[in-house]
């Protein structure tokens, strides 16, 4: 009588403990996190080649609120996150909420990259409820002479130098690390 080897292996399979299911899914979670991070890691390394890293260009600037900025001279008090974005962007709208929460603690910066006129602008700022500093970008030339080309792009600036940079999307806790290191 021939038994059947199939069935008791099934059996064990479905007997194995939640516990140690989670586990396994988790171990894998985790290794996907860190290729992401790494993927992620590299990507910045590669877009970032060409972004000054000492000797910045200054951000002298009225923010559409009004504000008078010089970039440099606040990166000597305290870490800015420098952060260049557009309305017509689809990830800076997941990021932009978190650089909003981000800037009751830390100075920002925002520039708005070929976002529009300044009305339409600060319509757009009113109506999510952004209390960021945002400098209007029309054209693109500070973005240019930052040699910023993707959306979102985050920097940290301190004592004038560029301490962190990253672009795509980058979570409130990875922004508040790289605040907190700088």
């Amino acid at each position: 009588m021939a038994k059947n080897n199939s069935q008791p292996q099934a059996e064990k399979h479905q007997r194995q403990p939640f516990a140690k299911k989670l586990l396994g899914w988790l171990k894998q979670l985790l290794l996907m996190l860190l290729l992401l991070t790494l993927f992620s890691a590299a990507l910045d390394i590669w877009r970032g080649r060409d972004i000054p890293k000492t000797n910045l260009p200054n951000i002298q600037a009225t923010t559409l609120q009004g504000e008078q900025i010089d970039l440099l001279a606040m990166s000597h008090e305290q870490p800015v996150l420098l952060y260049f974005w557009g309305t017509w962007c689809p990830v800076c709208s997941f990021v932009s909420p978190s650089v909003n929460i981000l800037a009751d603690s830390y100075p920002v910066v925002s520039v708005a990259m070929t976002s529009g006129v300044y009305e339409k602008l600060q319509r757009y700022l009113k109506h999510k409820d952004y209390e960021f500093a945002v400098i209007n970008d029309p054209h693109g030339e500070i973005a240019k002479q930052w040699s910023v080309q993707v959306t979102p792009t985050l920097m940290v600036i301190k004592d004038g130098q560029l301490s962190y940079y990253t672009s795509g999307f980058t979570s409130l806790p990875g922004m508040w690390w790289r605040m907190l290191l700088a």
